[in-house]
């Protein structure tokens, strides 16, 4: 059974957070992994994804040049770095994996998801 496990949000005053997801279960040879977020009283939002075979990714326009995805495959591990925070980013982040390849940011269904960590960037 495939687990993610997301870590890494806290409050922030603007600036940089990393987040982490560690999938365990299997090992990181040909998924997608998907970062999503879902702020208070608005619908998820794919943010980025990534293929853990080759590294190729997307993002989402809103975080484009200011988010990077990375994996690291040795540890199971796909990472979420994001500069530049803004309010608008405040929400609960969740990873998704599917195996396949990242070719979009949304409307894929994912087959794992992890619990989420929230991520508070204030004003």
């Amino acid at each position: 059974q495939v687990q993610l496990a997301e870590s890494g949000g806290g409050l922030v005053p603007g600036g940089s957070l990393r987040l982490s997801c560690v999938v365990s279960g299997d090992t990181l040879d040909y998924y997608a992994i998907s970062w999503f977020r879902q702020a208070p009283w608005k619908e998820r939002e794919g943010v980025s994804c990534i293929s853990t075979s080759d590294g190729s990714s997307n993002y989402a326009n809103s975080v484009k040049g200011r988010f990077t995805i990375s994996r690291e495959n040795a540890k199971n591990t796909v990472y979420l770095q994001m500069n530049s925070l803004k309010p608008e980013d405040t929400a609960v982040y969740y990873c998704a994996a599917r195996h396949g390849w990242c070719t979009k940011v949304a409307g894929i269904k994912q087959d794992y998801w992890g619990q989420g960590t929230q991520v508070t960037v204030s004003s």
